[in-house]
């Protein structure tokens, strides 16, 4: 068979999820409808907490009517030059120079094992304190508040942690503002979350975290866990999310007996760039809450971890390799909700998001730990960082729509998709196809497709994105759905089906699948089946490093994912339908 790939690249290595993380260690396109995404800038879907930064950098060649809510052509407007791309949250990427390569080569040879050492030192130091003052004490005790003897072990585990972080690098830590009484705010939310190295307001204060149940049962971490004691979710229990929502409200009215509860709303680490959504978890229990901003002032950034960039262990080695870490802590006045807050989390969650992007001098972003699960999905075909499909993710949670629901309805999507073949149809019949009214929203997601000033779409497209979206690791199935609804009667496609499929399914505008398609026809018939195209990556699974990204798109080779560990230590509490007020509307297709 002609074609067969040479000097493919590694795929992206498989991420977890979700799980456990220890506290005071690391554990360590669209179609040819998208072409138009490149040449213009959608408008929010609604009116956001702050200003969005969407992932993608589109021209503005089309824009949407600022009076009325239909698509139109720019006409003869003026057109502006692109802006430049932004940052996606959930990548990291270290550049080092020579000067700072020869500093780390230095000091990995000298101060780093001493460092580390010293560190580690510190931390099993920590556990007998923890250990005794569990030891005979029922598993109740720890559900009962802080007795006096308890405080004094705090005092202690708090300077023993504090000479940990000496020892790391982390000289001094600059505090501003006052933490608050447990009585006048039961809840601290930190942002942004980026690093394990967020533990260290953690020690500092020994406030407890929500964590999985199966954290506890850890040989000797588990000691140091329960000590902080942590709200535990579990897994087993199907009521386990609402039972941590009524405990942490019985804490919140203990009078400040029990410690604070330290909550990441962001549920992962990113960049720092921005805020992404925070989840409503920490605030359903609509009790005061005080944000606390971090902030790592440092001229090389060797805190942060995200999903893409430097992995867990070379994240340590680097900080220990620094002389000096800064690392500020600022506790930002009491947020107290109103009566609408109390009553609808997210709306919570947006203003005390919104208060801290203020503080932080950072915008927010309406992408979530969803898009970055997205982005970075295990699969024969993983997205570029151009792609639209995570912007076209957000427009579809913007509409109520629930991705991981959606997906059992997509073989019954792709059949109406089918029935209308290659036609194409307009906002209205968009708006009616999906049965929801139009809104700028739909507005926003019709833009996506839209190839031409002709303002139409194909619905095959929308159907592809949409099981990227609700799918992103299981990459053939959606192949082959788009297959379904391409394929003639005799079950095949030419080689413009293909590059359109590839396209919607990577989130591109341009992609030259000419020679991935003569490899697969090597018959030479003009057409292929979806048989074909499975023997093929049967045979070559790493097919699309040598078609498809090769001088195609500018993949950065100089990033990698991160090494499959759960990135961020506070697992997600919200109840699974917490945001289902947003927006009641369902799709429903004939």
């Amino acid at each position: 068979m002609r074609g067969s790939p040479g000097g493919r690249g590694r795929r992206a290595a498989a991420l977890v999820r979700s799980g456990s993380y220890i506290l005071l260690l690391p554990s360590p396109p669209v179609g040819s409808g998208l072409r138009s995404i490149l040449r213009r800038a959608p408008r929010p879907a609604a009116p956001p907490p702050g200003p969005a930064r969407p992932l993608c950098a589109p021209y503005p060649a089309m824009r949407l009517s600022s009076r009325g809510r239909g698509c139109c052509a720019a006409g003869g407007r003026e057109r502006g030059p692109p802006p430049p791309p932004p940052r996606s949250p959930f990548v990291h990427q270290l550049r080092l120079s020579a000067l700072q390569k020869a500093k780390i080569a230095f000091m990995t040879l000298t101060l780093f094992p001493i460092r580390l050492f010293f560190a580690a030192f510190m931390m099993l130091l920590a556990w007998p304190f923890a250990f005794i003052a569990s030891m005979g004490s029922a598993e109740r005790e720890l559900e009962k508040p802080l007795s006096w003897w308890r405080k004094v072990v705090d005092f202690l585990l708090k300077a023993i942690m504090r000479t940990m972080w000496l020892a790391g690098g982390f000289h001094w830590i600059n505090v501003k503002g006052r933490q608050a009484l447990p009585a006048e705010a039961a809840i601290l939310t930190l942002a942004p979350h980026s690093s394990y190295f967020d533990a260290i307001p953690v020690t500092m204060t020994m406030a407890s975290i929500v964590m999985k149940a199966e954290s506890k049962d850890i040989p000797v971490w588990g000691t140091l866990i329960k000590y902080i004691r942590p709200v535990f979710v579990s897994r087993s229990d199907q009521d386990s999310r609402r039972k941590t929502v009524e405990e942490i409200k019985r804490r919140a009215q203990s009078d400040g007996k029990w410690p604070q509860i330290m909550i990441f709303p962001e549920g992962t680490c990113t960049n720092r760039s921005c805020l992404i959504t925070f989840k409503p978890g920490a605030f359903i229990p609509g009790v005061p809450v005080q944000p606390v901003v971090l902030r790592y002032p440092n001229k090389l950034d060797t805190i942060t971890w995200t999903w893409q960039g430097p992995g867990a262990l070379e994240i340590l080695w680097l900080t220990l390799c620094q002389f000096h870490n800064f690392v500020e802590i600022e506790f930002l006045p009491v947020y107290i909700p109103s009566e609408e807050e109390k009553k609808n989390p997210t709306l919570y969650a947006n203003n005390v998001r919104r208060v801290m992007a203020e503080a932080l001098g950072v915008s927010v972003t309406d992408y979530t730990f969803e898009d970055c699960q997205l982005a970075l999905a295990e699969g024969q075909l993983r997205l570029p960082s151009n792609t639209c499909l995570l912007e076209f993710a957000k427009l579809v949670r913007s509409l109520g729509l629930k991705p991981e629901k959606l997906e059992k309805d997509l073989d019954r999507y792709s059949q109406s998709a089918k029935k209308m073949k290659e036609k194409r149809v307009s906002l209205k019949e968009f708006a009616a196809y999906l049965e929801v009214p139009i809104s700028d929203t739909l507005e926003n997601m019709f833009a996506l497709f839209v190839e031409n000033e002709d303002g139409v779409i194909d619905l095959r497209e929308y159907v592809t994105a949409l099981s990227v979206v609700c799918r992103p690791s299981k990459t053939l199935e959606t192949i082959q759905l788009a297959f379904k609804m391409y394929e003639s009667q005799n079950g095949t496609i030419i080689e413009n089906d293909l590059a359109c499929i590839l396209k919607t399914a990577l989130g591109v505008s341009e992609l030259n699948v000419t020679d991935l398609f003569k490899a697969i026809d090597a018959e030479e018939k003009g057409k292929i089946t979806y048989d074909d195209f499975y023997r093929y990556t049967e045979m070559y699974p790493d097919f699309a490093e040598e078609y498809l990204y090769h001088d195609q798109m500018e993949v950065e080779n100089c990033l990698k994912t991160s090494l499959p560990v759960p990135n961020g230590f506070c697992t997600d509490f919200s109840p699974e339908n917490a945001d289902d007020k947003k927006n009641p509307l369902q799709k429903k297709l004939n």
